[in-house]
């Protein structure tokens, strides 16, 4: 275990903005989370987990402690049986090779989530999800470091908190746990419509009327490619809003002025709202706003063009957040997390 100091963080979060960690290290074991734990403590240092950077934003002073990289690796079958197949997998592992393997093995769950950028053990805390599917529809339990008690425990799905792009890893217990690995039960039906609207117009789009979980991993990607930029190439975080949830009295509101608004029925009076279609109507969309670009092809997306520093990054937010209160009177959330 090795503690490596004054590591610019930019370097390691895809939007390529953040001061340096005081300290950063892997653990690659169990006992290595535990055994960096104990090293923090003793110096009364606090602790970040950082997976692949894709959902995280670090800002300019960086982070006084330590920043911790968990890269367990491990795949294998549990659990076997006619209809399913249940999986258990290191949280270090990256998570659309997890997907990838699925897939291989002809496994129904997880598929529509193909090339969301990040590790295994990630998904979880942010209730990673997309065209449908979320990890929670899936995820039977997971292991962790539970830093208050410094043990390892294992929590029920039901232990997670699982709501919208939420869970007690980002809400009531954030920074008590250390995810190690997830056990996944996925189905060995083939995907069945009827599918997440962008991906049915795909579908329909293309021509195709016979699925797989290969086609549908297919043209995810495709689609994603089209929509989303490469954090590689242009530096960015994914969607960097959420979409908002809104009561149905509200929604009755708004379509008065925009009958057009889409909406997703979730149930018991909520509606979910594409914020990219909002942000657009606010006539942001291809808008740089601080060296921040709104992509041009999903209003969701921020581009750090020429942003130098997290204020930058802040700035453009904050305008983007007014704009679509002020137009809407919805209040938008950001979905990365901070360091």
């Amino acid at each position: 275990m090795d503690l490596h100091p004054n590591i610019p963080l930019k370097n390691f979060t895809t939007m390529r903005l953040g001061g340096p960690a005081r300290f950063m290290a892997e653990a690659r074991t169990q006992e290595e989370v535990a055994e960096i734990y104990h090293a923090a403590k003793s110096q009364s240092l606090p602790i970040f987990v950082l997976g692949g950077g894709s959902n995280v934003v670090a800002n300019d002073q960086g982070f006084n402690g330590v920043v911790l990289r968990v890269r367990i690796p491990g795949f294998e079958v549990i659990a076997d049986d006619p209809g399913s197949t249940t999986i258990r997998v290191g949280a270090g592992e990256t998570w659309d090779e997890t997907v990838k393997k699925t897939v291989d093995m002809n496994l129904s769950g997880i598929e529509t989530m193909s090339a969301i950028p990040g590790t295994t053990g990630a998904a979880p805390v942010q209730n990673v999800g997309a065209y449908g599917q979320e990890i929670a529809d899936t995820l039977q339990s997971l292991t962790a470091y539970d830093s208050q008690t410094d043990s390892f425990v294992t929590l029920a799905n039901v232990d997670c908190g699982f709501s919208y792009r939420d869970s007690i890893f980002r809400g009531s217990q954030k920074g008590r746990y250390v995810i190690t690995s997830v056990t996944l039960k996925l189905s060995k039906s083939a995907p069945q419509p009827p599918f997440y609207d962008a991906l049915q117009k795909y579908f329909d789009d293309n021509g195709i009327h016979a699925f797989t979980q290969q086609i549908v991993r297919d043209a995810v990607i495709d689609i994603r490619a089209n929509k989303l930029p490469d954090p590689k190439l242009l530096p960015n975080s994914g969607s960097f809003f959420k979409n908002a949830i809104i009561e149905e009295w509200k929604l009755n509101d708004l379509r008065v002025s925009y009958p057009d608004m889409p909406a997703y029925d979730m149930g018991d009076g909520k509606f979910k709202l594409s914020t990219g279609w909002l942000i657009e109507q606010t006539g942001l969309k291809g808008q740089v706003l601080h060296g921040m670009k709104v992509h041009d092809k999903n209003s969701l997306v921020l581009i750090n063009e020429s942003a130098s520093s997290y204020t930058d990054l802040a700035s453009a937010r904050d305008e983007i957040i007014s704009a679509v209160r002020d137009k809407f009177g919805v209040q938008i959330e950001q979905e990365p997390l901070e360091i």
